[in-house]
């Protein structure tokens, strides 16, 4: 039972206005933020900090993002009713409800087992298009690909190429890439054509790491 009350609702609508207040303009995804209740997404442990702009632990080593975070890589992803979207790295699978409120289907990939189970029970509660893939998010989804959108949520050691040859033309890669211990830029890739691709950078931000190669159950 997905239990949101009044005042769960007033707190929603005030770290609206906090992220609202820190840039974030893009009326779809200020609306998607106002309409999922992210407290159900954390450990009850953390319920009276679910609408506090902060990161927070969800076990397996992994955060759920701050949600001004969260806010800043979907507006910069321009997500549109109808589009595809790869995300590498479901963690709580907050994100990924955040595009499916906004009308995108999602195709998300998890390297944590336990995580990926949890999850996937949890998420089932939601009506959203979302399918969960546990595997190793530097390859993609190759065989559901090309991808109008690819969304990374974890700090990339660099860009995988696999990612990028899985945009759509015209598609965007928002990823962050680290640039020192602890710190990453904010890329948005975009793919102009075949074999062209233009990049811009948009901050620094602090992500949990990417996993590698081998899988962690």
């Amino acid at each position: 039972m997905l239990n949101d009350t009044y005042k769960h609702r007033g707190l929603r609508k005030k770290l609206v206005d906090t992220i609202s207040r820190k840039g974030i303009k893009d009326e779809a995804v200020l609306q998607a933020i106002n309409n999922i209740p992210r407290h159900l997404f954390l450990d009850s442990s953390f319920l009276e900090f679910a609408y506090q702009d902060q990161a927070f632990p969800i076990g397996s080593g992994q955060t759920i993002s701050q949600p001004y975070t969260v806010a800043f890589q979907t507006e910069l992803l321009e997500v549109k009713q109808g589009d595809t979207i790869l995300e590498v790295g479901t963690g709580s699978g907050y994100q990924a409800c955040v595009f499916g409120e906004m009308g995108a289907k999602v195709f998300s990939v998890e390297r944590q087992k336990k995580l990926f189970d949890k999850t996937k029970k949890f998420l089932s509660q939601f009506n959203y298009r979302i399918k969960l893939f546990y595997g190793d998010g530097y390859k993609g989804l190759p065989s559901y690909g090309p991808f109008d959108k690819i969304i990374v949520t974890a700090a990339a050691p660099f860009v995988p190429e696999e990612l990028l040859k899985q945009l759509k033309i015209g598609g965007r890669l928002v990823i962050p890439v680290d640039i020192a211990k602890n710190l990453q830029e904010m890329a948005c890739i975009q793919r102009i054509s075949e074999n062209d691709y233009e990049k811009r950078l948009h901050g620094q931000f602090r992500f949990v790491p990417m996993l590698g190669n081998k899988a962690n159950d």
